[in-house]
């Protein structure tokens, strides 16, 4: 961890929102493996702890810095010490959320709110502090981790979905605004599956069973790897994580009805199981605080869920699958052409 005096190590100045749990904690570990120096905000002190010895093990140098993301005054102050100590910021990192698992009318007005400060402004309270500070460098990326719940709402999930929807219109609006100013600095989002994270044991869930992720099932480290390729590749709008994401989003432009009737029928049962979560829900105050304790990255679905697939790498590489499949195509109807000619 890093203290006064402490000289810095190469790498590039990156800030991880929610960065002591699940996504966000295994996005601070490849970070660091890459030499990175990582500024952690999260409200979790012991999670937040743990993080930072983890990126230290991983090769990086870590900076914690406890922070409400909900509170802008309190996430300007964070990333001014974050210059402070490192000088700039290269790459932020919007992560950090809270969740209400209940049908919208047992949702109490108060809980939709701090869903919406903590998941929707908490964004944007970040995006503008990285702003303040990366664009008179004219430079520098932001992150913005999404799901595949900005644009395709589901049931049990309204405040949440609403938050990444609402996520979704302000960044392509701040897209495009940057782009008019002919900006350097860059925004991209990634959108994300169901994923293996601690969350599902501390939202709080008004649903007569267990909160769990709707299946298929990805390991947290496979948002990591697309957030850190992202962060690199940011000149692309978006990134679609997971062939269940890329599913989701094609049905829902193509057959967006047809999409309610089903997530209707099969949504309810298929993010709840038996039991009940024994820990307290982090809506108002970290699971991971003083009273608390670690939760890591890792939920408690390890058994089914995948570490990887061909879907992130088809993602990553769309224009060169678009070259291909064009030049394939233009093969397939010469081809035709010429058989046509013979006969």
């Amino acid at each position: 961890m890093r203290t006064a005096g402490t000289p810095h190590r190469r790498g590039r100045v990156v800030v991880v929102t929610g960065a002591s749990g699940g996504v966000g904690r295994a996005t601070v570990r490849a970070f660091a493996a890459r030499g990175d120096k990582v500024a952690l905000l999260a409200r979790g002190r012991e999670g937040l702890a743990a993080a930072a010895d983890e990126a230290e093990r991983a090769g990086g140098e870590a900076l914690v810095v406890p922070v409400d993301v909900s509170d802008a005054k309190a996430v300007d102050a964070a990333a001014q010490q974050v210059v402070d100590a490192y000088g700039h910021i290269d790459v932020w990192v919007n992560n950090a959320f809270t969740g209400v698992f209940a049908p919208f009318t047992e949702v109490h007005p108060d809980e939709f709110r701090r869903v919406t400060e903590v998941t929707y402004l908490g964004y944007v309270f970040g995006t503008r502090a990285a702003l303040r500070h990366m664009l008179p460098r004219d430079r520098g990326t932001i992150v913005q981790v999404g799901s595949a719940l900005a644009y395709r709402g589901i049931p049990l999930q309204s405040a949440y979905c609403g938050a990444k929807h609402a996520i979704q219109g302000f960044n392509e609006s701040l897209r495009c605004e940057l782009l008019h100013a002919r900006s350097g600095v860059r925004t991209t989002m990634v959108q994300l599956p169901g994923l293996n994270t601690p969350q599902f044991d501390w939202v709080l869930n008004r649903m007569p069973g267990q909160a769990r992720p709707v299946a298929p099932v990805y390991q947290p480290e496979v948002a990591a790897r697309a957030i850190v390729h992202a962060s690199s590749h940011a000149r692309r709008r978006e990134y679609w994580v997971g062939g269940s994401t890329a599913a989701t989003l094609l049905a829902n432009a193509v057959i967006p009805a047809l999409l309610d009737r089903y997530l209707a029928r099969t949504n309810v049962d298929a993010q709840q199981e038996e039991g009940r979560p024994e820990g307290p829900a982090n809506l108002w105050s970290p699971a991971d605080g003083p009273h608390g304790r670690d939760f890591g990255a890792h939920g408690r679905f390890d058994d089914e869920s995948t570490a990887g697939g061909p879907q992130q790498w088809l993602s990553r590489n769309r224009g060169r699958l678009g070259v291909a499949l064009t030049a394939g195509a233009g093969a397939l109807a010469f081809r035709k052409l010429a058989g046509q000619a013979r006969r």
